[in-house]
């Protein structure tokens, strides 16, 4: 299978998620979390925080990435690993070949026509707020 992340950045507050607008296929013109493909020989953390960095100037000095869940399409043969971060503090983001957006989370997220993954954006933001109220106790939900 075919390893590719998707990374989850919230803000500090929990109240936002940073975005890139896909400049190509799938997905063009969508609303999508940042990622790109596990090479060979890289291990999957170290790609999660390469891929950010690369996409985001975001690094490890910025957040600590968790392996949250794994997605896997056997049809399409694609093993889709997500993480997630919240940012230590604000940061400039430098954008690479997508453009970069906070997006606020609320109901706007299930709106397929501007969001990709039919529908897993709302559904991956919602499983980790659970994790985050109720298996760390953090209370911003």
């Amino acid at each position: 299978m075919r390893k590719l992340n998707l990374i989850v950045v919230f803000n500090s507050n929990l109240d936002k998620v940073l975005f890139c607008i896909r400049a190509k296929e799938p997905y063009k013109g969508l609303y999508n979390f940042v990622g790109g493909k596990v090479e060979d020989g890289e291990n999957n953390d170290e790609a999660a925080y390469r891929e950010l960095f690369e996409e985001t100037g975001i690094s490890s000095n910025d957040i600590k990435l968790d392996h949250f869940m794994d997605l896997n399409y056997f049809k399409y043969e694609n093993n889709l690993q997500v993480y997630y971060g919240i940012l230590n503090h604000d940061v400039t983001l430098i954008e690479e070949k997508n453009k970069l957006e906070w997006v606020t989370i609320s109901e706007e997220l299930l709106d397929n026509t501007k969001f990709a993954g039919n529908y897993n954006i709302p559904h991956i933001i919602r499983q980790i707020k659970v994790y985050l109220k109720n298996g760390t106790g953090i209370g911003n939900y």
